[in-house]
């Protein structure tokens, strides 16, 4: 009982600040599958976070996320991995896309946020992970944009990737590329 009033609250408080404080609004709506991918862009400020706390938190899911492991120091760990975190070493090469799609496997994660630019830096060309992490775990992608220019945030509908990534990445750019150009810097 004490765990629902909590989470309401929670949802209450998170909805006032997001939609009321700061002015943002949610436009669409996530899917009721059990299992997808939340590929977020413009991934461009540290701002982002917060925002994809409160929306998390108003919606009452359990979204996972991956971030650079220099976050998750012994200072910050605690809090980033109670969040949903899950900590990515960039600078080796290792089986990360077969290693997430065997936690959507095993039920570790249902839901993962991910940035396709893999950094708040402007990049021309997505990294593909997501993608394949989709395709490896047969689950949907849902494009998500963060629009700081109109304090927006924009989930499309679900996106069955077919295997082919040169068809397929060009659709999912096609669903975001306005608020890309639009919020770059």
């Amino acid at each position: 009982m004490r765990k629902n009033i909590f989470l309401e609250m929670l949802k209450f408080f998170s909805k006032l600040i997001l939609t009321n404080i700061l002015g943002w609004k949610l436009n669409g709506l996530l899917p009721e599958d059990k299992k997808y991918i939340i590929a977020v862009v413009p991934h461009s400020k540290s701002f982002d976070l917060i925002i994809a706390i409160l929306i998390r938190s108003y919606l009452g899911l359990r979204i996972k996320f991956v971030g650079k492991k220099e976050l998750f120091n012994p200072l910050t760990s605690f809090f980033f991995k109670s969040i949903g975190g899950i900590p990515v070493n960039r600078t080796i090469t290792n089986n990360f896309v077969e290693s997430v799609v065997k936690l959507f496997d095993s039920n570790v994660i249902n839901i993962l946020a991910i940035a396709p630019e893999g950094t708040r830096k402007f990049v021309k060309n997505w990294k593909s992970g997501f993608y394949y992490i989709a395709v490896g775990a047969k689950i949907p992608i849902v494009m998500v944009s963060f629009d700081y220019m109109k304090k927006e945030v924009k989930i499309n509908d679900k996106f069955f990737p077919s295997g082919s990534y040169d068809n397929d990445i060009k659709k999912l750019e096609d669903l975001v590329m306005d608020v890309v150009i639009r919020n770059k810097n």
